[in-house]
């Protein structure tokens, strides 16, 4: 547990530096914001998330069953992780936001499909700034 990290994590910063290298300047684990968003548009009023599939419950349905080792725990822990993020998505909504969430897995096979997802996003939000000269 102690190698796990909350920030910095590889599926962010393959996704970091992708946006930079097109040009898209953020904010990184932006703490005044609910649930810390790993990177943020503010003029766009954009947070993305890069969520584990595994601490983010991807497929839970199917998955739980596949725990094994202290069963309970992880149960309640990877639960308690999804209610957090289904919360913190309402409320960032709730206050005009817009929340993207990646799989990690999403992030490594499709990097240029989930950049030109947050590239379509930050347009329909009307975000020009956003891009530097690239």
């Amino acid at each position: 547990m102690s190698r796990i990290h909350g920030k910095d994590t590889g599926i962010e910063v393959v996704l970091r530096k992708a946006l930079w290298r097109k040009g898209f300047r953020y904010r990184k684990n932006v703490t005044r914001l609910p649930g810390r968003p790993d990177i943020v548009f503010r003029a766009a009023k954009v947070a993305i998330f890069c969520d584990g599939e595994f601490w983010h419950g991807k497929n839970w349905t199917v998955r739980q069953n596949d725990l094994h080792g202290n069963r309970a725990f992880w149960m309640a822990k990877i639960e308690r992780n999804r209610a957090r993020d289904r919360a913190v998505n309402a409320v960032l909504r709730e206050a005009g936001w817009t929340v993207l969430r990646f799989w990690g897995g999403t992030i490594e096979r499709k990097l240029d499909k989930v950049v030109g997802l947050i590239e379509t996003t930050l347009a329909r939000r009307g975000n020009r700034a956003v891009r530097s000269g690239a």
